[in-house]
């Protein structure tokens, strides 16, 4: 069995973290694209590549840049290598807890209410809170 190349890991990611946001099932982005919903679940988790054209597809329906779903915009040069948070930001985003936090914390617009909701999970979490 071949395993997925972490860029097929992290796109399949990206995929469905955009998704879930703009609250669109597998199913019906499935139907916008001409195939089934098992194609959607492969390509979320990797086991499926996403060709150029479907990918493409994908964006327009999602209206977001193809350089979305690519870790630093797509970028090679040296200094946007660290993908370490976007790593973190997908195993997050894998869990309903993280989805739903992360629709919550989006529809929060006062600037300060959302500074004070980190505070908070970072003292939950027994993390320091330093400017």
């Amino acid at each position: 069995m071949k395993l997925p190349l972490p860029t097929d890991l992290y796109v399949g990611s990206k995929i469905r973290l955009q998704r879930t946001v703009l609250k669109i099932t597998q199913t019906a982005l499935g139907e916008r694209l001409g195939i089934t919903f098992q194609q959607i679940q492969k390509y979320e988790n990797g086991k499926n590549r996403v060709s150029p054209s479907k990918l493409h597809q994908i964006s327009e329906i999602f209206q977001v840049p193809i350089s979305f779903f690519f870790p630093n915009g797509g970028r090679t040069d040296p200094e946007s290598q660290g993908v370490e948070g976007s790593n973190e930001l997908s195993l997050f985003l894998k869990t309903a807890e993280g989805r739903e936090l992360n629709r919550a914390f989006q529809r929060i617009l006062e600037p300060k209410v959302r500074r004070a909701v980190v505070v908070l999970a970072k003292s939950i979490a027994g993390e320091d809170e330093t400017p």
